[in-house]
């Protein structure tokens, strides 16, 4: 499948959204593929992800500017695995956690995302974000290798470009998904052996952002 290249270049500054950490700014490099979640898309997923990020422990793949694993953290998961393997993001998230003091729930590993899912030395984590680069194609190599680290009903967050089909597959139900002009947006709920679902998954028709 072939995917769009990156378009525009990255924003100087994301906000963190909402909780503790609240409109706290993070630095964002002009790095290639580098790509933030819009605020509006991060802001309708973590209305979705509330409930579940109380005490969660989350890993954030293609980490970039860590607005991903910061926020969830900011409201309220114990714990978050950032991966990044540019070693200038790498050390700007370093300086964000400093900067939040947040070194005792914050980890950055600067590695290759795929190449670090090969050995799950880091036990299992409830969330896990897949947001990579577009123009990689490297959603479905992350999510096939997710199995070792993943709790047994953990959550799945994919963003894609808007015109794309990426999907999971059949261990995981969609939860909600909206689009952008520009991206799509998609949670998801493992299905765990013999593990008790949701029930109806969907309460409601897709978000769309204009």
């Amino acid at each position: 499948m072939k995917t769009p290249p990156d378009k525009g270049r990255p924003p100087g500054k994301v906000r963190i959204i909402g909780g503790r950490w609240r409109g706290t700014r993070l630095e964002v490099a002009d790095a290639a593929g580098l790509r933030p979640s819009a605020d509006r898309v991060r802001e309708t997923l973590f209305n979705w992800l509330q409930p579940a990020l109380p005490g969660a422990r989350v890993l954030d793949l293609f980490a970039g500017s860590g607005a991903l694993g910061l926020e969830s953290l900011s409201r309220g998961a114990r714990e978050a695995l950032l991966v990044e393997r540019d070693p200038k993001l790498a050390a700007a998230l370093q300086a964000a956690i400093a900067r939040l003091h947040a070194e005792d729930e914050a980890t950055v590993v600067r590695a290759d995302a795929l190449a670090f899912l090969r050995a799950p030395l880091h036990g299992r984590f409830d969330v896990v974000f897949v947001d990579p680069p577009f123009a990689g194609n490297l959603w479905k190599g992350a999510v096939d290798a997710l199995a070792p680290w993943l709790a047994p009903q953990a959550w799945l967050y994919l963003e894609s470009p808007a015109e794309a089909a990426i999907e999971p597959g059949s261990d995981w139900t969609p939860h909600r998904e909206g689009r952008t002009r520009e991206v799509r947006y998609a949670l998801y709920r493992r299905v765990a052996d013999g593990a008790d679902t949701l029930g109806p998954v969907i309460d409601g028709p897709p978000a769309t952002l204009a």
